[in-house]
């Protein structure tokens, strides 16, 4: 089955390379602030790692709306995975340059993309405008969002990783784990709002998916950080997702209603089938 969006009749709001500088900017300076940890001798600036791979996500959001909207339909997961999938190797590799380390996953990744682009529309003749272009932006933001959930999950996002007690986040199969909450925030929220949503309405789903990704990234981080830091990450995330969940909530009421072409129904109302 596909569903084709005509581009033209989207809600674009926001142009996407604004989105794109925005996520982009944000992501990497947040997992900067990660390596606080290193300097001050602690983990309590863990959380910075889920903010940088929600930062990401959002971006994301915007690249799968971009590249789906020319009839993909069902390619919205597969968008998702091919995202992730090449940005994972440039997430791994990139932990051994230390302080380089986002700076260097972005390249890798994005040289990723731009050669699966290529081989998509030149080689399988998939012929969609945007393919090269949204192909490299998902995976550097597959690869950002792997740093950001490593670095809140570990306490790190560099050289260290295969080594003592990191180690169990790859070995123990934790990094899978993040990977599938990680796709699964990024190809929701434009799957949800299908065909023509609000860019507010899917943004704020965006965030709600990042936040909770980030709370049960948060939980797992609790084997590796000590209590207080962990207790700090999955606060914010906690109230990060109750926050964006009544927001979304209230931007669905405002979409139904538009719709149906009447008024909502108070919140502290009732409904009598």
């Amino acid at each position: 089955m596909s569903i084709h969006v005509d581009p033209a009749q989207l809600d674009h709001g926001i142009p996407h390379n604004r989105i794109l500088v925005a996520g982009f900017a944000s992501s990497v300076a947040l997992l900067y602030c990660t390596y606080l940890n290193g300097l001050a001798g602690t983990d309590l600036f863990s959380f910075f790692g889920g903010l940088a791979a929600i930062a990401a996500l959002v971006w994301g959001s915007d690249t799968i709306k971009m590249l789906n909207s020319y009839g993909l339909g069902t390619g919205v997961p597969s968008a998702g995975i091919i995202g992730f999938g090449s940005g994972i190797g440039a997430m791994l590799l990139s932990t051994r340059f230390g302080f380089a380390a986002p700076l260097v996953a972005v390249i890798i990744a994005a040289i990723t993309g731009l050669v699966l682009g290529y081989l998509a529309n030149s080689v399988i003749k998939m012929k969609i405008p945007v393919m090269v272009q949204s192909l490299t932006e998902l995976a550097v933001v597959g690869a950002l969002t792997l740093l950001g959930l490593t670095a809140l999950v570990t306490g790190r996002s560099s050289l260290g990783l295969s080594s003592g007690e990191p180690d169990l986040f790859i070995r123990g199969g934790l990094i899978f784990v993040a990977f599938i909450l990680g796709t699964i925030a990024l190809q929701h929220p434009w799957n949800a709002v299908l065909p023509t949503g609000k860019q507010d309405r899917m943004f704020m789903l965006a965030f709600e998916c990042g936040f909770l990704t980030m709370m049960m990234a948060a939980i797992m981080s609790f084997v590796f950080l000590n209590t207080a830091a962990a207790v700090i990450s999955l606060a914010i995330a906690i109230a990060g997702w109750g926050y964006t969940y009544c927001r979304y909530f209230s931007l669905c009421r405002r979409d139904a209603a538009a719709w149906l072409d009447t008024k909502p129904i108070p919140v502290t109302e009732e409904y009598e089938p």
